[in-house]
């Protein structure tokens, strides 16, 4: 597991990991916290220096979800909490390129 004391000010509480499919490949991210915080713990300084507006307004860091149909679902990952097992199918280029060689 990671040094959890740098990401103690951006994270939301959490006691546990839970998996998450970024387009084939598999990370543990914590628990009830966005998705963007969450791309953020796997690559701390490359999501803190996007372009990134943290709030919803610009759009660069949506991503398409898979739902449980199998149909795809747009979402906004600075607003949208990770679930266990949740898969992300496909991301905006700023999230791919800030997401390249995620830990």
């Amino acid at each position: 597991m990671k040094d959890l004391e740098k990401y103690k000010d951006i994270l939301e509480p959490f006691e546990r990991l839970v998996r998450l499919d970024i387009c084939g490949s598999v990370h543990e991210v914590p628990e009830n916290n966005s998705l963007l915080r969450c791309f953020q713990y796997l690559r701390l300084d490359s999501i803190s220096r996007g372009d990134l507006c943290w709030n919803g307004d610009c759009l660069n860091c949506q991503v398409w979800i898979e739902r449980e149909d199998g149909m795809e679902k747009g979402v906004i990952s600075c607003r949208t909490k990770v679930a266990e097992g949740m898969k992300i199918v496909r991301t905006t280029k700023e999230i791919a390129e800030l997401l390249e060689d995620a830990e």
